[in-house]
């Protein structure tokens, strides 16, 4: 059997972040865009903006702003399939909402565009 995605490692500005299962991400690129004229359809293209979701964990020490800055930084996602994806200019879009309980939840949501992507085996 081949494996398929299951574990997502999220490195933030550096920081190897503790991450929940269930993260996601949609890079960004270019998407095609249905135009209709008469009987017939074409396409135009448009850039489409990207997002990484993760979910982590608000430990005993840590700062609050060890996990948002305002500011642009790399983003790098690595799945334990062996793709590698990194953004050099991703920004983080929401404050986080810290949820006690349940171990202290925080997700944390980046804005991405297209990647440098690479594969290890």
């Amino acid at each position: 059997m081949a494996q398929t995605l299951g574990i997502v490692d999220v490195v933030w500005k550096g920081q190897n972040l503790q991450v929940e299962k269930g993260a996601k991400f949609k890079p960004g690129g270019i998407k095609n865009n249905p135009v209709t004229y008469g009987r017939a359809v074409g396409r135009a293209q448009e850039f489409t903006p990207g997002e990484v979701k993760a979910t982590v964990p608000l430990r005993k020490g840590q700062r609050a702003s060890d996990l948002y800055s305002a500011e642009e930084g790399e983003l790098q996602v690595t799945c334990d399939t062996g793709q590698v994806l990194t953004w050099s200019d991703a920004f983080m879009t929401e404050i986080p909402e810290f949820t006690g309980g349940e171990g202290g939840k925080v997700e944390l949501t980046w804005a991405v565009g297209e990647p440098e992507e690479f594969t290890v085996s």
